[in-house]
Protein backbone atom coordinates (compact mmCIF):
# COMPACT_ATOMS: atom_id res chain seq x y z
CA UNK A 1 0.00 0.00 0.00
CA UNK A 2 1.43 3.55 -0.96
CA UNK A 3 1.45 5.85 1.86
CA UNK A 4 0.19 9.55 0.87
CA UNK A 5 1.61 12.59 2.85
CA UNK A 6 -0.48 15.58 3.20
CA UNK A 7 1.57 18.99 3.96
CA UNK A 8 0.46 22.68 4.66
CA UNK A 9 -3.05 21.01 5.46
CA UNK A 10 -6.18 23.08 6.25
CA UNK A 11 -10.04 22.70 5.98
CA UNK A 12 -10.40 22.49 3.00
CA UNK A 13 -7.28 21.42 0.86
CA UNK A 14 -3.66 20.55 1.20
CA UNK A 15 -0.97 22.88 -0.63
CA UNK A 16 1.12 19.55 -1.23
CA UNK A 17 -0.11 16.06 -1.58
CA UNK A 18 3.08 12.73 -2.14
CA UNK A 19 1.59 9.25 -3.37
CA UNK A 20 4.17 6.85 -4.12
CA UNK A 21 6.88 8.89 -6.22
CA UNK A 22 4.58 11.79 -6.96
CA UNK A 23 4.03 15.34 -6.17
CA UNK A 24 0.74 17.38 -6.46
CA UNK A 25 0.63 20.95 -5.21
CA UNK A 26 -2.76 22.84 -5.16
CA UNK A 27 -3.07 26.05 -7.34
CA UNK A 28 -0.22 28.88 -6.41
CA UNK A 29 -0.95 32.30 -7.37
CA UNK A 30 0.35 35.46 -5.91
CA UNK A 31 -2.22 36.17 -3.25
CA UNK A 32 -1.21 38.33 -0.69
CA UNK A 33 2.38 39.98 -2.39
CA UNK A 34 2.05 43.09 -4.19
CA UNK A 35 2.15 41.97 -7.27
CA UNK A 36 0.17 43.16 -10.32
CA UNK A 37 0.92 42.89 -13.89
CA UNK A 38 0.31 39.11 -15.90
CA UNK A 39 4.74 39.16 -14.99
CA UNK A 40 4.69 39.67 -11.89
CA UNK A 41 1.86 37.28 -10.27
CA UNK A 42 3.74 34.67 -12.92
CA UNK A 43 6.82 34.83 -11.29
CA UNK A 44 5.61 35.64 -7.70
CA UNK A 45 3.28 31.86 -8.10
CA UNK A 46 6.16 30.05 -10.05
CA UNK A 47 8.41 31.14 -7.16
CA UNK A 48 6.16 29.30 -4.21
CA UNK A 49 6.00 26.06 -6.67
CA UNK A 50 10.01 26.28 -6.72
CA UNK A 51 9.28 26.45 -2.72
CA UNK A 52 7.03 23.56 -2.77
CA UNK A 53 8.73 21.11 -4.51
CA UNK A 54 11.79 22.04 -3.00
CA UNK A 55 9.89 21.36 0.44
CA UNK A 56 9.97 17.76 -0.51
CA UNK A 57 13.16 17.15 -2.62
CA UNK A 58 11.72 17.82 -6.22
CA UNK A 59 12.43 20.45 -8.16
CA UNK A 60 10.61 22.19 -11.73
CA UNK A 61 12.76 20.03 -13.56
CA UNK A 62 10.94 17.16 -12.48
CA UNK A 63 7.33 18.78 -13.55
CA UNK A 64 4.94 16.52 -14.99
CA UNK A 65 2.09 18.24 -15.83
CA UNK A 66 0.66 22.23 -15.54
CA UNK A 67 -2.86 23.69 -15.44
CA UNK A 68 -2.76 27.18 -16.08
CA UNK A 69 -5.44 29.48 -15.41
CA UNK A 70 -5.10 32.92 -16.82
CA UNK A 71 -7.99 35.46 -16.39
CA UNK A 72 -7.32 37.21 -19.66
CA UNK A 73 -5.72 35.53 -22.93
CA UNK A 74 -4.38 38.63 -23.74
CA UNK A 75 -2.08 38.18 -21.30
CA UNK A 76 -1.19 34.92 -22.84
CA UNK A 77 2.09 35.86 -24.20
CA UNK A 78 3.26 37.70 -21.51
CA UNK A 79 2.64 34.88 -19.17
CA UNK A 80 4.48 32.96 -21.43
CA UNK A 81 7.42 34.74 -21.56
CA UNK A 82 8.06 34.73 -17.82
CA UNK A 83 7.16 30.55 -17.81
CA UNK A 84 9.63 30.25 -20.61
CA UNK A 85 12.82 31.85 -18.51
CA UNK A 86 11.57 29.89 -15.28
CA UNK A 87 11.80 26.37 -16.88
CA UNK A 88 14.84 24.62 -17.57
CA UNK A 89 15.56 23.53 -21.39
CA UNK A 90 14.28 19.83 -22.07
CA UNK A 91 11.58 19.99 -19.03
CA UNK A 92 8.62 21.39 -20.83
CA UNK A 93 5.48 19.47 -18.67
CA UNK A 94 2.64 18.31 -20.48
CA UNK A 95 0.64 21.70 -20.09
CA UNK A 96 -3.12 23.09 -20.72
CA UNK A 97 -3.87 26.71 -19.95
CA UNK A 98 -6.91 28.00 -20.02
CA UNK A 99 -8.99 31.31 -19.43
CA UNK A 100 -11.13 31.53 -16.07
CA UNK A 101 -12.67 33.54 -13.51
CA UNK A 102 -10.28 33.39 -10.85
CA UNK A 103 -10.96 32.95 -7.20
CA UNK A 104 -10.56 37.23 -6.41
CA UNK A 105 -10.44 39.74 -9.29
CA UNK A 106 -7.38 40.93 -8.07
CA UNK A 107 -5.73 37.50 -9.12
CA UNK A 108 -4.22 37.12 -12.99
CA UNK A 109 -2.84 33.77 -12.91
CA UNK A 110 -2.96 30.54 -10.96
CA UNK A 111 -0.95 27.29 -12.03
CA UNK A 112 -1.40 23.71 -10.52
CA UNK A 113 1.15 21.32 -11.00
CA UNK A 114 2.56 17.61 -10.36
CA UNK A 115 6.21 16.54 -10.70
CA UNK A 116 8.25 13.78 -9.61
CA UNK A 117 10.25 13.12 -7.28
CA UNK A 118 14.14 13.07 -8.54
Amino acid sequence: MTTITRLHTQTRMSKTVIHGDTIYLCGQTSGGSEASTMAEQTQEALSRVDTLLAEVGSSKAHLLSALIHINDMADFAEMNAVWDAWLPEGCAPARTTVQAALARPDLRFEVTVVAGKP
